[in-house]
């Protein structure tokens, strides 16, 4: 392992790259930017996708005094700075910024090429494969670290570089004026709010309206009456058909499928638990610091908050192709209810 690289006077103006499109790989990658940020100390440039919503995810903090929106393999059609063409463009606006260093927070050697094209001096990232040419400040991590997840690859990097990490997980802040807001479209929702995430960017991920109907059902008879369905306005029929799927039930059911991510943050920060898909709303739930029991019937958890309790089918995930049908509704409030008396007991 290389010994850890000591920078006694860090240089100030300094470009983060993480170039993961999702909200929630935005999320998993909070504590790391707050550690670089407070180790340069002074706040970073970002550079990020659109579909992160990075600039909402840090609204609430200065951490991150502004961002590069990077469009690159966007759905649907060619990004400005996808191909030769559109790298060079990426590199002009780095160079054009003159930053002292650049922290790349992924394996991409196209990125860790730009860096040392937009003529950064100061060139750090993970060291993967053919990216050391174009990285200049160890450390560089191993093949076996390299095949770690994400946010461990990111933990791991920034410990053997010596960047102390404030935060263990992924802690979201929230505005005061979000949570006005969220008051204000809720209206009079008298608590505990159960939040339900019915989003889904694949269709392999999605439990569908019937088990979340009864699964509200089941947890209206156990004593909660208030509940909130979040996504994302692709979910807007499947909002409606879980609602027409509850009628007569008693329960209390409001919709939130166009709210801004810094609503949604309030929002969930206000709920006694989420329960839902594996979605980007769920590791914001995780972030805010809410109970979050996630389906995880076609994928395997991702175990980077202790607030996210999975919930898998009874023999594990072992097909996309039905893996979500196997969890069912009655399963689902057993572990809610073992572990909202487990959390009680503490």
């Amino acid at each position: 392992m290389t010994a850890p690289t000591n920078l006694t006077a860090p240089p100030r103006n300094i470009v983060v790259i993480q170039p993961l499109p999702g909200v929630g790989d935005m999320i998993w990658h909070l504590p790391h930017i707050r550690a670089i940020a407070a180790h340069v100390g002074a706040p970073v440039t970002l550079v990020a996708k659109p579909r992160s919503a990075a600039g909402q995810v840090f609204s609430a903090e200065r951490t991150v005094r502004d961002i590069i929106w990077m469009d690159r393999n966007p759905e649907g059609r060619r990004g400005q700075h996808d191909g030769l063409l559109g790298l060079h463009r990426l590199t002009q606006q780095l160079r054009a910024r003159r930053f002292d260093a650049a922290y790349l927070l992924h394996q991409s050697q196209t990125l860790a090429f730009a860096t040392w094209l937009g003529g950064i001096p100061a060139r750090h990232g993970y060291g993967a494969g053919a990216q050391r040419m174009w990285l200049n400040r160890p450390p560089f991590l191993s093949k076996a670290q390299l095949r770690q997840d994400w946010f461990q690859q990111a933990n791991t990097w920034l410990t053997t570089a010596g960047i102390p990490i404030a935060e263990s997980e992924p802690k979201l802040s929230v505005l005061p004026e979000a949570r006005a807001a969220a008051d204000r479209r809720l209206g009079k929702m008298p608590g505990p709010l159960v939040t339900i995430g019915i989003g889904g960017s694949e269709a392999y991920k999605q439990w569908g309206a019937p088990h979340f109907a009864a699964l509200i059902r089941l947890l209206f008879g156990a004593g909660w009456t208030q509940f909130v369905l979040l996504g994302g306005p692709p979910q807007t029929k499947l909002a409606e058909q879980i609602v027409e799927g509850i009628a007569g039930s008693g329960a209390a059911v409001a919709v939130s499928v166009d709210w801004s991510l810094t609503e949604v943050a309030a929002l969930l920060a206000e709920s006694a638990f989420y329960v839902g898909n594996d979605t980007s709303f769920l590791n914001m739930a995780a972030a805010v610091g809410i109970r979050t029991y996630g389906l995880f019937g076609a994928t395997e958890p991702f175990h980077h908050s202790r607030q996210i309790v999975p919930i898998m089918p009874p023999d594990g995930v072992v097909a996309r192709v039905d893996g979500m049908a196997r969890i069912s509704p009655e399963a689902v409030l057993t572990t809610i209810l073992a572990d909202q008396r487990r959390v009680a007991g503490q």
